[in-house]
């Protein structure tokens, strides 16, 4: 949910899924982004939802992200990301972003990229009831191993109580393709706010 200092390589395309399950709902995830032009990475992709006794709902989500300053190896970087969301029936939960949103990621690399640290400020407009909000967010990558990472974060915004999560991410092939398994939670917020999240991140180089 904290998003880093980086872009998708130029001329290439990645996807980032995933699948999250509360005690009584189930979110399925996608966002395909493509970098066609070197510092400009266009995501557009969504969300589909299983709540008990409700009939399912979607979520779109068009964002565009570009850098400032990209982050390289013992040092950071920093960028800006412009996006809409579309809420047909609003889910409650992390993913309730309203409808405009604008935010600033930065990245710190330390330990030779073994730890890299996110932050995230900025902002959003929730369409239907008006009201502007400051959102946050918090996170960090360890390499346990070559293969495996340890990932964790804080994010929410004025509005209500914070989120965490934490988890084990998995290089099934370097580079390439990621596996990763998370636990959440809204620490005071209401009820049935615990989730699991299994999700999947495929980066090629190049595909056009």
């Amino acid at each position: 949910m904290t998003d880093d200092a980086r872009l998708t390589t130029e001329g290439s395309c990645q996807l980032e899924s995933w699948t999250r399950r509360y005690t009584d709902r189930v979110e399925y995830w996608a966002l395909p982004a493509c970098n066609p032009t070197g510092n400009l990475e266009i995501t557009a992709g969504g969300g589909h939802f299983n709540v008990d006794g409700q009939p399912s709902s979607h979520d779109h989500i068009l964002q565009a992200k570009t850098l400032f300053r990209p982050m390289q190896t013992n040092d950071w970087g920093w960028g800006l990301a412009v996006g809409r969301a579309w809420h047909p029936s609003a889910q409650s939960g992390p993913n309730n972003m309203g409808n405009t949103y604008v935010y600033v990621p930065l990245s710190v690399s330390m330990r030779d990229d073994r730890v890299v640290f996110h932050a995230n400020l900025g902002w959003v407009k929730d369409q239907q009831s008006r009201l502007h909000s400051t959102t946050w967010g918090g996170g960090v990558e360890y390499w346990l191993h070559p293969r495996w990472m340890l990932i964790a974060e804080a994010f929410g915004d004025d509005r209500q109580k914070p989120f965490v999560q934490s988890g084990l991410r998995f290089s099934v092939v370097p580079g390439l393709f990621q596996l990763d398994f998370t636990r959440g939670t809204q620490p005071g917020g209401p009820g049935r706010s615990a989730w699991t999240s299994f999700g999947l991140r495929y980066t090629p180089d190049k595909l056009f």
